[in-house]
């Protein structure tokens, strides 16, 4: 990616990978930072996208807490602290999440696996952030023309974005839905990928009928 292209370059690459697809036209799915993409998108390209569903993201007009912002400001440095925090947040949405130790443990270890064959790069991290900052997510919103769900995981359990926060998308595009999954957090997609897939998919096939 060209750092010169600033946050565009997110809203290329997804592009890319729609032509490599062959698709003109999709139901699109954005999670975490991966939903503010899919909502500037869909701003910038409203005819490529037939849906919109936007989950756990950070919405118009968030900004980051004083400890988010030291991570920012210094991302190496702040590893450490982060990857403790991290593992907390996750330990404490497993158990909420899954009914068992089986399940609680099987989920532990593989995102342990993930999170060791792709580790987190911190730079790369902040400057999503501090790219995220320059984008008018309002603007975007009160463009937006496809039907949209916004999702989230219970507000005591997202320890990464306030729910609140996602919930502005809800209130700033126009006709936008919401469905809050209980009992999970920001990682309701991956903790609960089923209540998820029919949550999603009963919502593109209800607005295409």
């Amino acid at each position: 990616m060209d750092p010169s292209e600033g946050f565009d370059a997110f809203t290329r690459q997804l592009e890319e990978v729609m032509e490599r697809a062959g698709v003109s036209r999709v139901a699109l799915c954005g999670v975490s930072f991966g939903g503010v993409v899919a909502a500037h998108y869909a701003a910038l390209r409203p005819e490529r996208v037939s849906h919109l569903i936007v989950a756990s993201s950070p919405g118009p007009g968030w900004k980051p807490t004083a400890s988010q912002a030291g991570y920012v400001a210094r991302p190496w440095l702040s590893m450490p602290a982060l990857a403790v925090t991290g593992a907390t947040r996750v330990g404490i949405e497993i158990l909420a999440a899954l009914p068992t130790w089986g399940e609680r443990l099987g989920f532990g270890l593989r995102y342990l696996g993930v999170a060791v064959r792709f580790p987190a790069l911190p730079h790369l991290m902040a400057r999503r952030v501090r790219l995220m900052q320059s984008v008018d997510l309002a603007a975007d919103c009160s463009r937006i023309q496809a039907p949209t769900l916004v999702i989230t995981g219970d507000e005591s359990l997202d320890r990464v974005v306030p729910t609140a926060s996602t919930e502005e998308f809800v209130k700033q595009i126009r006709g936008a839905r919401y469905a809050k999954m209980d009992r999970t957090g920001h990682l309701g997609s991956l903790t609960q990928p089923d209540r998820f897939a029919r949550i999603v998919g009963g919502f593109v096939n209800a607005s295409s009928s």
